[in-house]
Protein backbone atom coordinates (compact mmCIF):
# COMPACT_ATOMS: atom_id res chain seq x y z
CA UNK A 1 0.00 0.00 0.00
CA UNK A 2 1.64 3.13 -0.66
CA UNK A 3 -0.74 5.41 0.47
CA UNK A 4 -1.39 9.01 -1.28
CA UNK A 5 -1.76 12.60 -1.08
CA UNK A 6 -1.83 15.85 -2.74
CA UNK A 7 2.04 16.28 -4.23
CA UNK A 8 1.58 20.23 -4.19
CA UNK A 9 0.87 19.54 -0.29
CA UNK A 10 3.19 18.34 2.24
CA UNK A 11 1.25 16.49 5.04
CA UNK A 12 0.89 18.67 8.32
CA UNK A 13 0.99 16.13 11.02
CA UNK A 14 1.05 12.95 11.59
CA UNK A 15 -1.41 10.58 12.95
CA UNK A 16 0.29 7.59 14.53
CA UNK A 17 -1.83 4.61 15.32
CA UNK A 18 -1.14 1.62 17.14
CA UNK A 19 -1.93 -1.98 15.15
CA UNK A 20 -2.23 -5.31 16.60
CA UNK A 21 -4.97 -6.55 14.02
CA UNK A 22 -7.41 -6.89 17.09
CA UNK A 23 -11.09 -5.46 16.20
CA UNK A 24 -10.25 -2.76 18.73
CA UNK A 25 -6.60 -1.68 16.46
CA UNK A 26 -8.83 -1.65 13.23
CA UNK A 27 -11.71 0.44 14.94
CA UNK A 28 -9.10 2.84 15.72
CA UNK A 29 -7.14 2.36 11.94
CA UNK A 30 -10.39 3.79 10.74
CA UNK A 31 -10.50 6.52 13.30
CA UNK A 32 -7.14 7.02 12.31
CA UNK A 33 -8.00 6.98 8.45
CA UNK A 34 -10.49 9.41 9.21
CA UNK A 35 -8.59 12.00 11.27
CA UNK A 36 -5.77 12.06 8.79
CA UNK A 37 -7.87 12.89 5.73
CA UNK A 38 -10.31 15.81 7.76
CA UNK A 39 -6.67 17.33 8.99
CA UNK A 40 -4.52 16.17 6.10
CA UNK A 41 -1.90 14.73 8.11
CA UNK A 42 0.51 11.92 7.40
CA UNK A 43 -0.90 8.43 8.59
CA UNK A 44 1.28 6.36 10.70
CA UNK A 45 0.34 2.95 11.81
CA UNK A 46 2.67 1.00 14.28
CA UNK A 47 3.14 -2.20 15.52
CA UNK A 48 4.82 -3.16 18.30
CA UNK A 49 6.85 -6.54 18.80
CA UNK A 50 8.84 -8.24 21.53
CA UNK A 51 11.57 -10.84 20.87
CA UNK A 52 9.24 -14.28 22.64
CA UNK A 53 10.23 -14.58 26.20
CA UNK A 54 10.29 -10.21 26.29
CA UNK A 55 14.24 -8.69 26.00
CA UNK A 56 15.32 -9.94 28.78
CA UNK A 57 14.51 -13.62 28.00
CA UNK A 58 16.37 -12.90 24.26
CA UNK A 59 19.41 -11.04 26.28
CA UNK A 60 19.81 -14.48 28.12
CA UNK A 61 19.96 -16.58 25.10
CA UNK A 62 20.08 -14.79 21.72
CA UNK A 63 19.09 -16.26 18.61
CA UNK A 64 19.82 -13.72 15.41
CA UNK A 65 17.65 -16.06 13.11
CA UNK A 66 14.84 -16.25 15.27
CA UNK A 67 14.86 -12.56 15.93
CA UNK A 68 14.38 -11.95 12.48
CA UNK A 69 11.77 -14.27 11.68
CA UNK A 70 10.10 -12.71 14.90
CA UNK A 71 10.80 -9.14 12.67
CA UNK A 72 9.44 -10.54 9.67
CA UNK A 73 5.91 -11.69 11.20
CA UNK A 74 5.49 -8.81 12.54
CA UNK A 75 6.17 -6.51 9.61
CA UNK A 76 3.48 -9.45 7.92
CA UNK A 77 0.80 -8.62 11.14
CA UNK A 78 0.87 -5.07 10.26
CA UNK A 79 0.65 -5.66 6.52
CA UNK A 80 -2.45 -8.07 6.79
CA UNK A 81 -4.14 -5.32 9.49
CA UNK A 82 -3.57 -2.44 6.83
CA UNK A 83 -5.30 -4.72 3.93
CA UNK A 84 -8.19 -6.00 6.27
CA UNK A 85 -8.87 -2.65 7.06
CA UNK A 86 -8.86 -1.57 3.81
CA UNK A 87 -9.61 -4.22 2.09
CA UNK A 88 -6.68 -3.99 -0.07
CA UNK A 89 -7.08 -0.62 -1.23
CA UNK A 90 -5.27 2.50 -0.37
CA UNK A 91 -6.57 4.25 2.48
CA UNK A 92 -6.44 8.10 0.71
CA UNK A 93 -3.85 9.23 2.67
CA UNK A 94 0.16 9.15 2.91
CA UNK A 95 0.96 5.96 4.45
CA UNK A 96 4.06 5.58 6.37
CA UNK A 97 3.99 2.02 8.26
CA UNK A 98 6.11 0.96 11.00
CA UNK A 99 7.09 -1.92 12.92
CA UNK A 100 9.28 -1.10 16.30
CA UNK A 101 10.90 -3.39 18.62
CA UNK A 102 9.75 -2.66 22.09
CA UNK A 103 6.66 -2.61 24.33
CA UNK A 104 3.57 -1.46 23.02
CA UNK A 105 2.88 1.51 24.96
CA UNK A 106 6.51 2.76 24.86
CA UNK A 107 6.70 2.46 21.59
CA UNK A 108 3.86 4.43 20.76
CA UNK A 109 4.97 7.14 22.87
CA UNK A 110 8.31 7.11 21.07
CA UNK A 111 6.70 7.15 17.32
CA UNK A 112 4.09 10.07 18.16
CA UNK A 113 7.44 12.52 19.85
CA UNK A 114 6.14 15.56 18.13
CA UNK A 115 3.89 18.28 19.94
CA UNK A 116 1.77 18.17 16.88
CA UNK A 117 1.30 14.14 16.37
CA UNK A 118 -2.00 12.67 17.49
CA UNK A 119 -2.00 9.10 18.89
CA UNK A 120 -4.63 7.54 18.16
CA UNK A 121 -5.12 4.25 20.38
CA UNK A 122 -7.92 1.17 20.29
CA UNK A 123 -9.22 -0.80 23.48
CA UNK A 124 -8.65 -4.43 23.02
CA UNK A 125 -8.52 -7.56 25.38
CA UNK A 126 -10.91 -8.48 28.10
CA UNK A 127 -10.39 -7.81 31.73
CA UNK A 128 -8.07 -10.27 32.91
CA UNK A 129 -5.68 -9.23 29.91
CA UNK A 130 -5.83 -6.00 31.40
CA UNK A 131 -5.09 -7.39 34.68
CA UNK A 132 -2.12 -9.25 33.55
CA UNK A 133 -0.86 -6.21 31.19
CA UNK A 134 -0.36 -2.58 31.60
CA UNK A 135 -2.89 -1.06 29.81
CA UNK A 136 -1.33 0.19 26.27
CA UNK A 137 -3.78 3.14 26.49
CA UNK A 138 -3.69 4.04 30.39
CA UNK A 139 0.08 4.39 29.20
CA UNK A 140 -0.12 6.43 26.24
CA UNK A 141 -2.41 9.00 27.55
CA UNK A 142 -0.20 9.18 30.97
CA UNK A 143 2.82 9.18 29.08
CA UNK A 144 2.44 10.76 25.39
CA UNK A 145 3.53 14.24 24.72
CA UNK A 146 1.06 14.59 22.48
CA UNK A 147 -2.84 14.57 21.85
CA UNK A 148 -4.25 11.29 22.50
CA UNK A 149 -7.76 9.94 20.75
CA UNK A 150 -8.52 6.93 22.89
CA UNK A 151 -11.17 4.87 20.42
CA UNK A 152 -13.85 2.69 22.50
CA UNK A 153 -14.25 -1.23 21.71
CA UNK A 154 -16.70 -1.43 18.88
CA UNK A 155 -19.84 -3.19 19.42
CA UNK A 156 -18.95 -6.28 17.35
CA UNK A 157 -16.26 -7.37 19.86
CA UNK A 158 -18.52 -6.69 22.76
CA UNK A 159 -21.12 -8.50 21.71
CA UNK A 160 -18.05 -11.37 20.91
CA UNK A 161 -17.00 -11.15 24.17
CA UNK A 162 -20.85 -11.74 25.64
CA UNK A 163 -20.99 -14.63 23.44
CA UNK A 164 -17.70 -16.01 24.69
CA UNK A 165 -18.29 -15.57 27.79
CA UNK A 166 -22.00 -17.19 27.61
CA UNK A 167 -20.29 -20.24 25.70
CA UNK A 168 -17.77 -21.07 28.60
CA UNK A 169 -20.28 -20.99 31.52
CA UNK A 170 -22.31 -23.16 29.27
CA UNK A 171 -25.31 -20.48 29.12
CA UNK A 172 -27.93 -21.00 26.65
CA UNK A 173 -27.01 -18.94 23.45
CA UNK A 174 -29.99 -17.92 21.78
CA UNK A 175 -31.57 -15.64 19.77
CA UNK A 176 -30.82 -11.91 21.39
CA UNK A 177 -33.79 -10.53 24.05
CA UNK A 178 -34.84 -7.78 21.58
CA UNK A 179 -35.36 -10.20 18.55
CA UNK A 180 -37.89 -12.42 20.84
CA UNK A 181 -39.53 -9.54 22.19
CA UNK A 182 -40.07 -8.47 18.12
CA UNK A 183 -41.29 -11.90 17.53
CA UNK A 184 -44.03 -12.04 19.76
Amino acid sequence: MNGSHRDDERPLGRVVVGVSGSLGSLAALHRAVAEARRTGAEFVPVLAWEPPGGEIGYRRSPCPPLLAAVRAAAEHRLTAALETAFAGGDPGVALNPVVVRGETGPALVAVADRADDLLVVGQSGGLLRRRLRRSVTAYCVREAGCSVLTVSKPELQHELEVLHRRNRWHLPVGPAPELVLAKG
